[in-house]
């Protein structure tokens, strides 16, 4: 298969590019890194990005940005940055990735743990969390071509605690390459409409 990771520069994307490059062509895209870059808050950015790639078999996104902040001091512009990024920016790559995708093809999206377990400083994490797995099931019923989607709902990775383990007490932490098996178990499986929790 042609996969697009994008996201594919960061620590679960590294992980997830890992596991699928031996098997299939991967097509690594990054913010700043990367030979293709795109801006997922951007449709422009994005279709830029789909056109030059051409026809694909699946995209896989672990990429997003939210604030994270006290929430008596959160304001309407903080909750947009979710909105706009991690949120948005994930559903426009199926929006308009599903003109490009490949007729059986597969999206592959990444929530997080903190839509059902939440923590201090993550109302807008929890927010959009929960809003990209209700657009994955609702998506997933509508979806032509035999085009699945799926989402990836991980807890804190382990690579990643000593920059946020402060945030995650009591959290069990996850290897970031346990996270990687459930982004190959969504675009080399056959389900859709899943929510692919991995957690301790």
């Amino acid at each position: 298969m042609k996969i697009i990771v994008v996201g594919g520069t960061g620590t679960i994307g590294k992980a997830v590019v890992d596991e699928l490059k031996t098997r299939h062509e991967i097509i690594a895209v990054g913010n700043k890194n990367g030979k293709i870059k795109v801006d997922i808050t951007d449709v422009e950015s994005i279709e830029a990005m789909y056109q030059s790639i051409g026809k694909f078999d699946a995209v896989i996104s672990t990429t997003g940005k939210v604030k994270f902040e006290e929430f008596s001091k959160m304001t309407a512009d903080d909750y947009f940055v979710g909105l706009k990024d991690k949120l948005m920016g994930q559903v426009n790559l199926v929006l308009i990735g599903q003109r490009y995708i490949k007729e059986n093809g597969s999206f592959t999206l990444t929530s997080g743990i903190l839509s059902e377990n939440p923590i201090r400083y993550g109302t807008s994490a929890s927010m959009v969390n929960a809003a990209l797995n209700g657009f994955t099931i609702g998506a997933a019923i509508e979806l032509p071509r035999g085009i699945r989607i799926n989402t990836i709902s991980p807890t804190v990775i382990t690579e990643s605690m000593e920059a946020y383990g402060d945030y995650f007490r009591g959290f069990e932490s996850v290897p970031v390459s346990r996270v990687a098996l459930a982004y190959v178990k969504s675009v080399e499986g056959l389900q859709t409409g899943k929510i692919y929790g991995v957690d301790g």
